[in-house]
């Protein structure tokens, strides 16, 4: 019987780890897997005396998986100028949450915390790729800044620069904390008040300067623009009523906090993310782009 290899155990071990900085590099999981093979790639490809002569494999995972999501994130600003509407993280389910039964490996999950939620990947998303990588890497995964000085391409002080910006763009976010509890009750009686059109608890639930961001991908039909304002939300979710006659909306986590989807014959269509403060909601994110729902339709494949 074969010896396990301990080395080849350590260097896969790292792949959980590199899946969660992708995801909160790229916001997209199916670019992140991306990143993992490609790192993954290169680690391979090397002879097993070369894999031997680095000290810490770990970190040399890193340091190329964090190369190569700059290189996304920089073509990414490139072809998000010919996306059609707008452009919204992938969204994420708790597998938890997933009622196939369907068995995911520990290495594939991403760690639902407060660092995936719509609204931060959101503000993720008005950074620099520079910005991106030195924050996430430093505040989040608490790099120090020589290492992601490596990764960037700059030096620690310019890195510590980058991330300090980015932070103020975090700050200016003014997330509020968030409280599951109230925040997905907050979500049911969004839920409750469409289901009965009942159009003034609906408007009542809404901060009176909420948007909707919707995205389709030039896919399926949705607004291409966001929509303000509490009373346009309302209005225009009355014009699109024939397209929800059909769709059943179930209470899910999307990236860790309440949210909602909507399922036809049993497919998920619709994925809808909330940010709420003092009980209302402030910004809601619809996610029908069908190649960004791959997570969450899974059920019609079993």
């Amino acid at each position: 019987m074969t010896e396990p290899d301990d080395g080849l155990s350590a260097v896969m071990g790292e792949r959980r780890g590199l899946l969660n900085l992708g995801y909160r590099l790229l916001g997209s999981l199916a670019e992140a897997e991306d990143v993992v093979q490609e790192t993954y790639a290169r680690w391979y490809a090397m002879s097993r005396d070369e894999q031997a002569a680095i000290e810490c494999p770990g970190a040399w995972l890193t340091k190329v998986a964090g190369r190569l999501c700059l290189n996304v994130l920089s073509s990414a600003r490139v072809r998000r100028e010919t996306y059609v509407g707008e452009w919204i993280p992938e969204p994420l389910p708790d597998p938890d949450e997933w009622t196939t039964g369907r068995a995911v490996d520990p290495a594939d999950r991403v760690t639902l915390d407060e660092s995936v939620t719509m609204a931060f990947l959101v503000v993720l998303e008005s950074m620099t790729p520079a910005e991106r990588v030195a924050f996430i890497l430093h505040d989040v995964f608490r790099y120090p800044f020589a290492d992601v000085a490596e990764i960037v391409g700059r030096t620690p002080a310019a890195c510590r620069q980058l991330a300090s910006s980015a932070r103020r763009r975090v700050r200016a976010a003014d997330a509020p904390a968030r409280r599951r509890s109230r925040d997905a009750e907050v979500v049911r009686k969004v839920k409750r008040a469409w289901e009965t059109k009942d159009i003034d608890a609906l408007i009542g639930l809404l901060d009176p300067d909420a948007t909707v961001v919707a995205d389709g991908g030039g896919l399926v039909s949705t607004v291409l623009h966001p929509v303000t304002g509490a009373d346009r939300i309302v209005r225009a979710l009355a014009h699109l009523e024939d397209r929800f006659r059909d769709q059943t909306f179930l209470e899910r986590t999307v990236n860790g906090q309440p949210g909602l989807i909507a399922q036809r014959d049993g497919v998920t269509v619709s994925v809808y993310a909330f940010d709420i403060a003092d009980d209302r909601v402030t910004r809601i994110w619809a996610i029908r782009n069908p190649e960004k729902l791959r997570q969450w339709t899974v059920e019609a494949r079993h």
